[in-house]
């Protein structure tokens, strides 16, 4: 299995919040795909990582983040859920 990364979107929280929506904010990394969703499960094993010296974990700047190996299903509002 390959590692995922799950990291909140701040830019999205802050989207919402002026524009009164309800866009996904969890992004779910694996390899090059992105998926958003609003709620996720971990099905296993995973650690929440801080980078060291501030620097971004990610290419998009996150500097937390929850890797796992595991799989996990992603939830949305009004839609099926998708494990991945």
């Amino acid at each position: 299995m390959a590692k995922k990364y799950i990291h909140v979107n701040q830019h999205k929280i802050r989207a919402n919040l002026k524009h009164g929506t309800d866009e996904p904010v969890i992004t779910v990394k694996e390899g090059k795909s992105n998926k958003y969703c609003h709620d996720v499960e971990i099905l296993g094993p995973s650690v929440v990582k801080y980078s060291e010296n501030g620097k971004p974990i990610l290419s998009c700047g996150a500097r937390v983040v929850i890797e796992t190996e595991s799989d996990v299903i992603m939830h949305h509002r009004g839609e099926n859920n998708e494990k991945i």
